[in-house]
């Protein structure tokens, strides 16, 4: 697979591109198939002849096959690979050298690569971010994520999420969204636009018109969000104004249905010429690329079986990428015999000229991937939350005396480990022992020290908490002073009697660094500032 040498990647200027390519090469610049970092070399093979043929613009890396963005259902298994980024340097390499004209690579990093790719950097979730309440941290955040993704070979992050969510019920977005105030999301994504145009990388809003306030999967089924415009732009439209006005330089559009614009119809916007067309092209004044959701996903792509239907629906509603195309040929087809030349003309010179600036971007690309600790270790304190409770009531509990217990985690935590128990080990929470059986390990204690880890940052099964443990969870913070702190989405505490609790304290995630600032709070050492971002 290895490939010598780096292919010279400028992009010839629009002015000649338009002359250069023919209306079939210019409608397979629209085409941004996937791009698989662990497939085989027949699978690899068969993109690379899609790619030789100059029949698409650019690709999209997800990490496999069995990845949450074709697997929907989860029935296949994700195979860890310790060397996925060496495999997608060589792969964008590959690729670049077989196309025809240079293709425009992107992927989701919403909090770096390691979304996507393992052992590289990961940095916080959107929601964490949102809870520290500090533009310039976000933008620092950002720049970094924007570094790697051009040490990659990345030209294009999709990202940031601009949905607000209001929706605790949210299978999808919850954790991925800054919060479910617009005027915070609007600011959070405004400066995480910025930090990646600084990077160079290109940057996309998504999921216009807005995904938050909906309780559905659009991988699996259409959402339908029951506003009217006026109700948009009033709330789920601020933070895609906002990125307008600042130049962000795509909005992503997503399978959502609104009905009050559609006729009453449950049409998915990304294929709705009334969302795209009248809503984000004439009443909001967006004339940059509109690039769909994946063309994959079961919202969608069930209710268009023949071959390419999809794609040219897309694109006759207004999208200009048309991202995991699964038909490129049909859609092509399609496409170049029912498009007019002015509509192939339009999108062409939006892509085109997207290309150029990701592309020909003249901001060197770092060496090597960046090192998150430092900007995590600094946004964990930041956004670290006392939910409820306060200060002094922590305080007195550690002076008094307490046990310790953990939920959720399979290793050592860190957290209690810091705050420096000395050799005693801490009671786990395990369905094999009964809450009364844990109730003989604790003793004459009153006191309970509670570190819960949610294994699953989405709300499927209870955030990955086995039922039974939940209950024991449940019936200690019903019996005991309890003092919890909760390394995973604050959403998990709707699971919780919260009346119950002493003190609750949110870390929101356990990324490296979060427990030794958690440990440092609950020894009183800082006083957290960090504000929930989210209703529950």
């Amino acid at each position: 697979m290895e490939r010598k040498g780096k292919p010279n990647l400028n992009v010839i200027l629009y002015t000649k591109a338009t002359k250069t390519l023919s209306l079939i090469e210019k409608v397979g610049q629209f085409f941004m198939p996937a791009a698989f970092i662990n497939d085989t070399e027949e699978e690899i093979s068969a993109l690379e002849n899609l790619v030789a043929e100059g029949a698409v613009g650019g690709i999209c890396f997800f990490h496999s096959r069995a990845s949450a963005a074709t697997n929907f259902e989860g029935k296949k298994k994700v195979i860890y690979n310790a060397e996925s980024f060496e495999v997608l340097k060589n792969l964008i390499s590959r690729y670049q050298q077989a196309a025809k004209y240079p293709l425009l690579i992107s992927i989701d990093a919403e909090w770096g690569l390691a979304m996507r790719i393992e052992e590289t950097p990961q940095y916080p979730f959107a929601m964490t971010l949102g809870a520290a309440k500090d533009p310039s941290l976000v933008y620092e955040i950002a720049r970094s994520i924007g570094q790697d993704c051009r040490t990659a070979g990345i030209h294009w992050n999709f990202a940031p999420v601009a949905d607000i969510n209001s929706n605790p019920e949210n299978p999808v977005i919850g954790y991925r969204s800054f919060g479910s105030n617009a005027e915070e999301v609007k600011i959070c994504a405004t400066a995480f636009t910025k930090g990646l145009q600084d990077a160079g990388i290109l940057s996309c809003a998504k999921h216009f018109p807005g995904h938050g306030d909906t309780a559905t999967d659009s991988h699996l089924h259409l959402p339908v969000l029951n506003k009217s415009e006026s109700d948009l732009l009033k709330e789920e439209l601020i933070p895609f104004k906002a990125l307008i006005s600042k130049g962000v330089d795509a909005i992503m559009v997503g399978h959502i249905s609104v009905p009050a614009l559609t006729g009453g119809q449950p049409i998915s916007a990304s294929v709705s010429g009334e969302i795209i067309g009248t809503l984000l092209q004439n009443t909001l004044k967006y004339q940059g690329v509109v690039v769909s959701d994946a063309l994959n996903m079961h919202s969608v792509s069930k209710s268009y079986p023949e071959k390419g239907s999809l794609e040219w629906a897309a694109f006759n509603a207004g999208t200009d990428v048309l991202c995991f195309a699964e038909n490129v040929r049909e859609g092509i087809e399609q496409i170049s015999s029912r498009a007019t030349e002015n509509q192939i003309e339009e999108s062409f010179k939006k892509v085109w000229e997207l290309k150029e600036k990701g592309i020909n971007s003249k901001i060197p690309a770092a060496d090597r991937l960046s090192s998150p600790l430092k900007l995590n270790k600094k946004l964990a304190r930041k956004c670290l939350t006392v939910f409820r409770g306060a200060e002094k009531e922590i305080q007195l509990f550690r002076k008094h005396g307490y046990d310790t217990i953990t939920l959720g985690l399979n290793k050592k935590s860190l957290f209690l480990e810091e705050i420096g128990l000395g050799g005693g080990r801490p009671l786990v929470i395990d369905k094999s022992k009964s809450f009364r059986q844990l109730q003989q390990e604790i003793g004459s204690q009153k006191q309970l020290l509670i570190a819960v880890y949610p294994p699953k940052a989405k709300p499927q099964e209870a955030f990955g908490i086995d039922r039974i443990e939940l209950e024991i969870l449940i019936a200690l913070l019903k019996n005991y002073d309890t003092v919890l702190y909760l390394f995973g989405n604050p959403y998990f505490l709707r699971l919780l009697p919260i009346e119950a609790i002493k003190a609750v304290v949110i870390a929101y995630q356990n990324l490296d660094g979060f427990e030794s600032v958690a440990a440092d709070h609950f020894l009183g050492n800082f006083t957290a500032t960090g504000t929930l971002p989210v209703e529950l």
